[in-house]
């Protein structure tokens, strides 16, 4: 989600039909036997949910969102599986600049007072190469919703403890101008001062819920 945005958050989603299985690779990389399909929810200490965005056509600003809640639905033996939602507070962005960040908060970018959050709800898994995928689904930042496509990995699973764990890594680039965060500012020499494209980034561990 961004300088305008990660996942989403950005990656950072529900039903969904599948156009491929690779579950003979898949299989190999699960570490430890995982039950069958489950919950999972996002383990905030080892994950990110940031973006980076052109500055002055010469630098990048990198910056992540401090709050937000990611649920998974997974067998990770069958990434087609798959079925992730992620809600992430966009008044909790952090660019480590406060004036920026409050920039960012404002009208011209997310307008976090009228829309305090954006979301992500996956629709359907595709391409499943291995394990890397496509993961598409709604992005919806302010009032407006719009399909995105994540360029995904799933890194594995493993056990702390009794604790089971998995890893993905996803990103997707997106036109802050379409979901109206549309400060447009030119420099003299011509081109924006923030760039209309937007990497979102994500980096999350997840737990298995365990049963109540």
């Amino acid at each position: 989600m961004i300088y305008a945005l990660a996942v989403s958050a950005f990656l950072v989603l529900s039903a969904f039909s599948v156009e491929h299985k690779h579950t003979d690779v898949k299989r190999e990389a699960v570490a430890q036997p995982v039950a069958s399909s489950s919950s999972w929810t996002v383990d905030q200490s080892h994950s990110q949910i940031g973006f980076k965005v052109r500055h002055l056509g010469i630098a990048n600003v990198r910056g992540f969102f401090r709050e937000y809640e990611v649920d998974m639905d997974f067998d990770p033996e069958d990434l087609s599986s798959l079925q992730v939602t992620a809600t992430i507070s966009v008044s909790s962005i952090d660019t480590g600049n406060e004036r920026r960040d409050n920039h960012l908060r404002s009208d011209d970018f997310f307008n976090s007072e009228q829309y305090p959050s954006m979301s992500f709800t996956s629709t359907r898994v595709r391409n499943v190469e291995g394990n890397n995928f496509e993961l598409v689904g709604n992005l919806t930042v302010r009032d407006v919703t719009k399909e995105v496509v994540l360029e995904a990995e799933f890194l594995g699973a493993g056990a702390m403890g009794e604790n089971m764990k998995v890893g993905f890594e996803a990103m997707t680039t997106i036109s802050r101008f379409d979901y109206n965060m549309k400060w447009d500012r030119v420099m003299e020499a011509g081109g924006l001062v923030v760039a209309e494209d937007v990497d979102i980034i994500l980096e999350l561990e997840m737990d298995q819920a365990t049963s109540s």
